[in-house]
């Protein structure tokens, strides 16, 4: 055990920058690594992702009430079928129905299935941003037992000369595993609040969204029955 760390403490010596405390790490900051990346990778997916669904809800709102409202529903519809999204598709759905002249209750349920739908679009992989957050303790924890573990036990069989060596090198395991965890669960638990809140916002403009063109259809069915 005791050969092993000084095999470390010579591979390190001539390291510097952030690769010194990662290679002082040993062996578990690679899963700690690896977990980095994988949050980082749900969170450029996520951004890139909700950046592509989102809308102007005014500008659509305005187009889409008003095409209804002259009771143009098959222009309302291929409006939103030209701009895909959670809250045009949901919206599209309620259309469709009121194309077909389906009562009031139909057309909500047809909005609220879309809703359904829609949210595993926005929410993605979201939710395991928590679990690496989590994990990623977790394994920092294990780093630092199994450090702490090799500099006593490499102590207690070194000689006098290379004792300091090897107790330094397993606390500077134990903790430079402990802090890389760390950073990467406050990166992961981070990025999952601000999308859970973004998620939440979206998710409540389609709900209003449907609302609106609920209030829409009921105040004005016979109008846009006459014009359709």
């Amino acid at each position: 055990m005791d050969q092993q760390m000084v095999e470390v403490l010579h591979k390190c010596e001539g390291a510097s920058g952030l690769w010194k405390p990662f290679c002082e790490g040993g062996h578990v900051m690679f899963i700690i690594a690896g977990i980095g990346v994988l949050t980082l990778f749900f969170i450029i997916e996520r951004m890139l992702t909700l950046r592509k669904l989102a809308i102007n809800k005014d500008e659509f709102s305005e187009n889409v009430f008003g095409m209804i409202l002259r009771g143009d529903i098959q222009g309302a519809i291929a409006y939103c079928d030209r701009t895909p999204a959670p809250i045009t598709n949901t919206i599209k759905a309620g259309l469709v129905q009121v194309l077909n002249r389906r009562p009031d209750e139909e057309v909500q349920v047809a909005m609220d299935a879309s809703i359904l739908r829609e949210t595993p679009k926005l929410e993605g992989w979201t939710a395991f941003l928590a679990v690496f957050g989590n994990v990623s303790v977790l394994v920092g924890l294990l780093g630092t037992i199994i450090g702490l573990i090799r500099s006593f036990s490499g102590v207690g069989q070194a000689d006098a000369a290379t004792k300091a060596a090897l107790l330094s090198q397993g606390i500077s395991e134990a903790l430079n595993c402990t802090a890389f965890g760390l950073l990467v669960a406050i990166v992961a638990i981070v990025g999952y609040a601000i999308f859970q809140t973004l998620v939440g916002r979206a998710i409540t403009e389609v709900t209003e969204s449907s609302m609106n063109l609920m209030n829409v259809v009921v105040s004005n069915r016979d109008r846009i029955e006459r014009a359709g």
